[in-house]
């Protein structure tokens, strides 16, 4: 689990390309810029879908901050490459295929759907400042407004 003021666990994870010649993603390396990371349960499903369009349609905004928008989910990187040019999306998405990443942040948990329980990716964000240290953890995720939230958040850290 984590912890506002800790510094948030490092990875590499096979990324979407988005025009970069460079195909592993290594969160420490995008120091000093800030660093949100939505974790989400299924590439093309309508939540899912809605969140990575709302980080696309404010990418510049976070860009103009100094913030860097990476969604992660167990996907496939074949997946998340088809989910991206289906939808024109415009963030970098991570393959954490073995759910480690999704573990290290909290985002691996107990869910109920239609009266079931099993094990998933819960959906949350968390905003990781300039100095690699964990600023803001959002650890259930509503979808609606919610990127429009981290931008602010990403906005007000200094």
């Amino acid at each position: 689990m984590i912890s506002i003021g800790e510094i948030a666990p490092d990875f590499t994870l096979p990324r979407t390309d988005n025009g970069s010649a460079q195909p592993l993603l290594t969160l420490s390396a995008l120091r000093p810029q800030k660093v949100v990371l939505y974790f989400y349960p299924k590439d093309n499903t309508p939540g899912c879908t809605t969140e990575a369009l709302d980080f696309t349609r404010l990418a510049d905004e976070f860009a103009a901050c100094d913030t860097v928008v990476i969604g992660v989910s167990k996907d496939s990187l074949k997946k998340h490459e088809n989910f991206c040019a289906k939808h024109g999306l415009g963030v970098t998405l991570v393959s954490d295929e073995n759910g480690t990443v999704c573990e290290d942040f909290g985002a691996w948990g107990e869910k109920q759907m239609y009266g079931k329980t099993y094990e998933g990716i819960i959906r949350s964000t968390v905003l990781i400042g300039a100095d690699g240290a964990i600023a803001q953890h959002w650890p259930k995720v509503k979808v609606k407004g919610h990127a429009q939230e981290v931008l602010a958040a990403a906005r007000a850290l200094t």
